[in-house]
């Protein structure tokens, strides 16, 4: 009789953990993003929106500020039902730990991931007048001009300012960083030769290289982009072996999501991002989309985590 109990007991567990699934969703949604419209994970964030057919508004909610803390902070102190997600980003879920003293949340145990949207890399860019054309042969060229040439970021600790730090502390070399409040002045400054390189994303710096005002030496990445199948990898122009900078974007939940509720919006977003559509405007902003699972997202947050951590303490990179 007890372990018929028992039984029944596990088993209307299990019934109350789904119906929140089942139900879901029944209200509107809100997706904050942490940044200013126009950026990536704005884009991202509005493009699924777009094309969600969850029979509910998605409201997308802009809570921009101190790297995309603010927004992220909002959302870990927020009930844990699927109703309030971040689109989080390598910034709020893997680097930001390493930079602020004082953060406002735990990256891990404050959040669990949701669905994996996608992963954009980043390309290097220099202007035309600016070194040799293969990375290999550029960084030979910064090593014999140590700190004589500067690059621009998105600001201190942005992904354009840790990601080329990693590829000057692993080739050795030094140059002047230049920080930069928009994204769109990145790639301006470089056309304008009023600093030597930067790196970012293609959306951002595709007209200047259409134009000839700046060119691609290489690509952060393991793999080339089909959007500039000539511009080499990392590695392919002589750079570091294993030189990967993307801009992951990924839906985040407070902590204690129910798993059932996990699960479904994981499979809500893998089928939107099949959408033709989808994959037409993703590949038009060198946006990749990927279904993977919640527990593979945390696996490769908790990765970068430890390569950004590392880098912030070796390059003495700091917000203070």
């Amino acid at each position: 009789m007890k372990l018929a109990h028992c039984l029944l007991g596990a088993l209307l567990s299990l019934a109350a953990a789904a119906a929140p699934a089942q139900s879901y969703p029944n209200k509107p949604i809100r997706i904050v993003v942490t940044f200013p419209p126009g950026g990536a994970p704005d884009i991202l964030a509005r493009l699924f929106a777009d094309k969600a057919q969850l029979g509910q508004n998605i409201v997308i909610d802009n809570k921009a500020g101190a790297g995309g803390n603010i927004g992220a902070d909002f959302v870990a102190k927020a009930p844990a039902d699927g109703y309030t997600l971040v689109m989080g980003t390598v910034g709020t879920h893997s680097i930001n730990g390493a930079l602020y003293s004082k953060m406002p949340y735990d990256m891990v145990k404050d959040f669990v991931p949701v669905a994996l949207l996608t992963a954009a890399t980043n390309v290097i860019a220099a202007h035309p007048s600016v070194g040799p054309n293969n990375l290999k042969d550029f960084v030979s060229y910064v090593k014999a001009n140590p700190g004589k040439l500067n690059y621009a970021s998105q600001g201190i600790g942005s992904l354009s300012h840790v990601g080329t730090e990693l590829l000057l502390v692993n080739t050795g070399t030094d140059m002047t960083h230049v920080p930069y409040k928009e994204v769109s002045q990145l790639f301006m400054s470089v056309s304008t030769n009023d600093v030597a390189w930067s790196l970012g994303t293609l959306p951002s710096s595709s007209g200047a290289y259409k134009a000839g005002k700046l060119r691609y030496i290489a690509v952060a990445s393991n793999k080339r982009l089909p959007q500039v199948p000539e511009v080499p990898t990392a590695a392919e122009a002589g750079g570091p072996a294993d030189f990967d900078v993307n801009a992951f974007v990924v839906l985040v939940s407070p902590k204690g999501i129910a798993p059932a509720l996990r699960a479904k919006i994981n499979a809500d977003v893998a089928k939107v991002l099949t959408d033709a559509e989808i994959k037409t405007r993703f590949d038009t902003f060198a946006f990749e989309p990927i279904s993977w699972t919640a527990e593979e997202i945390a696996r490769n947050a908790e990765a970068k985590s430890k390569v950004y951590e590392q880098l912030v303490k070796k390059a003495n990179i700091s917000l203070e």
